[in-house]
C-alpha cells in the first residue's frame, strides 16, 4: 500500500503488457467507452460484417485513463474507439469506416470465410435511376469504383411506365415545366393583340401535339442518360432490385428472370409515388401526376384532388390550355409553404377560372361512361361530416401527397430503419443509414427536403465521401425552390409562420410590396397581385432569414436570391444594390414598408 496521502502510480511495463496481450489475442480489438456514438458507430460496423470482436470499456474500469495513455504511447492516439484488426492499428471511427470503404478493412480481417468479407461484385450498387441515384453512381465511376444500376419502374394502376431517369424527368419537373410554358403561351397570345399582334385564325391547343412533342424529349433524355451511364462503365439493369442478405441483393427483371450480386456499399435511391385515397373506385378510376404528362387523350372537365404543389401546378396549367378544372381541398394549400403566399397563388388561380371546393373529400369514385376520358362520378363528403357533394368529370386527378417506395425492397432482411408511417428512412448527416454498409438520397430521407437538385447534390457528395476522400456533407439549409402554379411562387428559407415559431414575432421584421410587371400593363391586366416579401432577423443585423416572391419567372429570380441568402445577406445589403430596371426581382433592392406599419403597399404603376 502506498503511504498515507500518496497515490499509487500505475506499473506503466505491466499495463503495456496487457494491452498488448489484449491485441494480440483478438481478432478485433477494440478500446471503447461505452456512452460513446462513435464507439457505437463501429460496432455497430464489425456486427454487420459478421465479425466477432473483443471490447474493452474503459470508463467501466479504474485504469481506463492509464490504459489510454498506454494506448497515446502506442499509437499516438489516446481517444476511442481505438481499433485493432488481427494486430494491425487501425485507429478510430473514421479511419476504421476509410479503411472498410477502401477495402483494407476486409485485407485486414483476412482468412474469413464469412460471404461478406469476400471479394464483393461490385464496390457500389445503386437501387433507383433517378436523379440522386445517377449523380451518385456517375460520380463514383468517375473515382474509378465498379458500380451498378438498378432502375426498375412498377407500372401505375392505368398501366402508365417510364424510362430512366426517376421522377424529374418522367412524370415530374420537366413535363410539369412544359406543360406550364404551354399554357403561359396561350396567355401571352391573349396579351399579343394589345402589343398590336393581329391574326385572324382561331387559336386552339392540340392535347395531342403537345404530348407527343414532350414525350419525345423525354424520350431523348432516358436515351441520354443511358449513354452516359455506358461511357462512365456502369452496368445498368432495368431490373427491380431487392436485398436477400448482408451486401447481397436479387434483381428481378421484366420477364421474371432472377440474378443476384453483391456488393461493399449500397444506395437506396427508389424515390416516392403518388399516393391514392384507398376509397372505392381511385385505383380503377382515377389519375396521377405518373399518368397525365404521357395521356394519350385530352382529360376535358377535370377535379383535382389535393393541395399539394402538384396540385395546384397541374391544375394551373390544365386550366390555362383551356379545360375546366375544380380544385377540392381537405384543409390548407401548399402545406409547409408560407401560407400568405400559398392564400395569393389559389386566389390568382381563382380569379383566372379554377374553382375551389373547400373542406371536402371524396369518399367515392363511380364510372358512368367509357371513353377517353369518359365521365365519372365523384361523390364526396365535407370534412366535417355534414354535407354531401356530388359531381360529374371527364378525369379526376389525385394529387394529395406522395410514398416512399422502400416497401418490398428487402430492407428488414438487412435490418434497415424505416420509419412504418411514411416509409422514410432515417439517416445520419452524411446519409447513412443504421446499417453502416447501406446509404440513402432523395425523397426517401426523413426529414429532408423533396427536391430533384437536392437529391443530386447529396448523390455525388456521398460518392466523393465515399471513394475521394472528400469530407463535404449536403447542406440542406437554405434551399430555393419555386411552385409553377400559373403566377409561380418561388422561396428561400422560413416561412413567416415558422420564423415567428423560432425567433418571436417580435425578433422579426417583415418588409413587403405589391407590383405589376411592365409587361402586364399594356395588357391591362392583373395589378396589385405579384407580392413579394423578405422577412429579417432584428437579432442579427436584419439578416434575410425568408425569401418569397409571387409572380412571372419566379424561379430565375429565386435562385440569384438563393445564393445571396447562402452568402447572409442583410436588409441593408438589399438595399444598397441597385437594381436591374425594369424588371420584376428590382423591387428586393426598393422595399421600405414593414408589415408592422401597416401601411398601403398598393402600386399604381410598375
Amino acid at each position: 500500500m502506498p503511504p498515507p496521502g500518496q497515490v499509487r502510480m500505475p506499473d506503466w511495463d505491466s499495463l503495456k503488457l496487457r494491452v498488448q496481450a489484449l491485441i494480440g489475442s483478438h481478432r478485433v480489438m477494440i478500446f471503447s467507452k461505452s456512452l460513446c456514438p462513435y464507439c457505437s458507430k463501429v460496432k455497430e460496423l464489425f456486427h454487420s460484417l459478421g465479425v466477432e470482436y473483443s471490447a474493452l470499456e474503459l470508463d467501466k474500469i479504474d485504469d481506463g485513463p492509464s490504459i489510454q495513455e498506454v494506448l497515446l504511447g502506442l499509437t499516438g492516439q489516446r481517444t476511442v474507439p481505438n481499433v485493432f484488426v488481427n494486430g494491425t492499428h487501425v485507429g478510430g471511427c473514421d479511419q476504421t469506416f476509410q479503411a472498410y470503404h477502401s477495402g483494407l478493412l476486409q485485407r485486414l480481417l483476412g482468412g474469413t470465410k464469412n460471404e461478406e468479407t469476400e471479394a464483393y461484385d461490385y464496390d457500389l450498387i445503386v437501387i433507383g435511376g433517378g436523379s440522386g441515384g445517377l449523380a451518385c453512381s456517375k460520380e463514383a465511376a468517375v473515382l474509378g469504383r465498379k458500380v451498378m444500376v438498378l432502375d426498375y419502374v412498377v407500372p401505375t394502376p392505368t398501366g402508365t411506365t417510364w424510362g430512366l431517369g426517376g421522377t424529374c424527368v418522367n412524370v415530374g419537373c420537366i413535363p410539369k415545366k412544359l406543360m406550364h410554358q404551354a399554357a403561359l403561351l396561350g396567355q401571352a397570345l391573349q396579351d399579343s393583340r394589345k402589343f398590336g399582334w393581329e391574326y385572324d385564325e382561331q387559336v386552339k391547343h392540340n392535347w395531342d401535339t403537345m404530348v407527343e412533342a414532350i414525350q419525345n424529349y423525354v424520350g431523348s433524355l432516358n436515351w441520354g442518360y443511358r449513354v452516359a451511364l455506358r461511357e462512365k462503365s456502369v452496368t445498368y439493369l432495368n431490373a427491380f432490385g431487392e436485398f436477400i442478405g448482408p451486401h447481397k441483393i436479387k434483381a428481378t427483371n421484366r420477364k421474371g428472370q432472377e440474378t443476384s450480386y453483391t456488393a461493399q456499399t449500397f444506395v437506396i435511391a427508389t424515390g416516392e409515388r403518388p399516393r391514392y385515397l384507398g376509397i372505392p373506385g381511385d385505383r380503377e378510376y382515377c389519375i396521377t401526376s405518373d399518368d397525365l404528362f404521357s395521356l394519350p387523350y385530352c382529360p376535358g372537365k377535370t377535379l383535382v384532388v389535393g393541395a399539394s404543389y402538384v396540385a395546384l401546378e397541374c391544375a394551373g396549367f390544365l386550366a390555362g390550355l383551356g379545360m375546366d378544372v375544380t380544385v377540392m381541398v381537405r384543409s390548407i394549400l401548399l402545406r409547409g409553404f408560407d401560407q400568405e403566399m400559398a392564400e395569393k397563388a389559389g386566389a390568382y388561380m381563382e380569379t383566372h377560372g379554377v374553382k375551389f371546393i373547400r373542406k371536402f373529400v371524396p369518399v367515392e369514385i363511380m364510372k358512368l361512361e367509357d371513353g377517353m376520358p369518359g365521365k365519372l362520378k365523384v361523390v364526396a363528403k365535407s370534412t366535417d361530416g355534414s354535407q354531401i357533394f356530388e359531381g360529374e368529370y371527364n378525369t379526376v386527378l389525385i394529387a394529395v401527397g406522395r410514398d416512399a417506395c422502400t416497401k418490398n425492397i428487402g430492407l428488414e432482411k438487412i435490418g434497415v430503419t424505416v420509419n412504418e408511417k411514411n416509409g422514410k428512412i432515417p439517416v445520419n448527416d452524411e446519409e447513412q443509414t443504421n446499417v453502416p454498409y447501406v446509404y440513402a438520397v432523395g425523397d426517401i430521407l426523413e426529414g429532408k427536403l423533396e427536391l430533384t437538385p437536392v437529391a443530386i447534390q447529396a448523390g455525388k457528395l456521398l460518392a466523393r465521401r465515399l471513394f475521394g476522400g472528400n469530407s463535404t456533407k449536403c447542406d440542406y439549409i437554405n434551399v430555393p425552390t419555386t411552385v409553377f402554379t400559373p403566377l409561380e411562387y418561388g422561396c428561400c428559407g422560413l416561412s413567416e409562420e415558422r420564423a415567428i415559431e423560432r425567433l418571436g414575432k417580435e425578433n422579426i421584421e417583415v418588409y413587403h410590396t405589391l407590383f405589376w410587371p411592365l409587361e402586364w400593363t399594356i395588357p391591362a391586366r392583373d395589378n396589385n397581385t405579384c407580392y413579394a416579401k423578405v422577412i429579417c432577423n432584428k437579432l442579427d443585423c436584419n439578416r434575410v432569414i425568408g425569401f418569397h416572391v409571387l409572380g412571372p419567372n419566379a424561379g430565375e429570380i429565386t435562385q440569384g436570391f438563393g445564393a445571396a441568402i447562402k452568402c447572409g445577406i442583410t436588409k441593408e445589403l438589399l438595399d444598397e444594390t441597385i437594381g436591374i430596371h425594369p424588371t420584376c426581382a428590382e423591387v428586393f433592392t426598393t422595399m421600405e414598408i414593414t408589415k408592422a406599419s401597416g401601411q398601403d403597399i398598393s402600386q399604381a404603376g410598375c
